[in-house]
């Protein structure tokens, strides 16, 4: 929904904290939920730990907006969901959060929201957002370090579904 990215942003950044470098975690350094190898390619140079630990919201917000909200079309999707599709591009990239919307509305799975996602989001019945981290759930299941982070992303999971469900039942008052 137009407008949303700020509030979306807000709770994402929410869950993802500050800087960690867990060794199990295959996205390495990372603040802010932005990794190293991401942050370098947004800002064309490398970087080192210190510019990784000093990044600010305001920093990341112009990346997230371009390469993950956009990407996935959140000006276009529904209140709520669009905040359930963006964390979870920010967590499992842009073409798998696209896809798990894509399978959840029976359409292609191509990994590029277009117009005929977009109908069948908009003529779906159901709980989408329910269905649809349902499916984000169950592919954090099936990864190995499940054991490892498996607690936190799935507590990650839980709030998103119900923020986004408050999203979706604000619009609908």
């Amino acid at each position: 929904m137009k407008n949303n990215f700020e509030t979306s942003l807000a709770a994402v950044l929410h869950h993802e904290g500050g800087f960690v470098n867990h060794p199990s975690d295959p996205g390495g350094m990372t603040n802010l939920g932005c990794t190293k190898a991401v942050w370098e390619e947004w800002v064309g140079h490398p970087v080192n730990e210190s510019d990784m630990r000093n990044l600010k919201p305001s920093d990341v917000a112009p990346l997230y907006k371009a390469k993950y909200w956009d990407k996935v079309k959140g000006d276009d999707l529904p209140a709520g969901l669009d905040y359930a599709v963006f964390d979870a591009a920010i967590n499992s990239g842009p073409g798998r959060a696209a896809k798990w919307l894509q399978e959840v509305v029976g359409v292609t799975a191509d990994g590029s929201i277009g117009p005929g996602t977009m109908k069948a989001v908009q003529s779906f019945n159901g709980d989408l957002v329910a269905a649809y981290m349902a499916k984000r759930l169950g592919f954090l299941q099936s990864l190995t370090n499940w054991k490892t982070f498996g607690k936190g992303w799935g507590r990650r999971v839980d709030d998103v579904a119900a923020a986004a469900g408050a999203m979706t039942n604000q619009t609908l008052a």
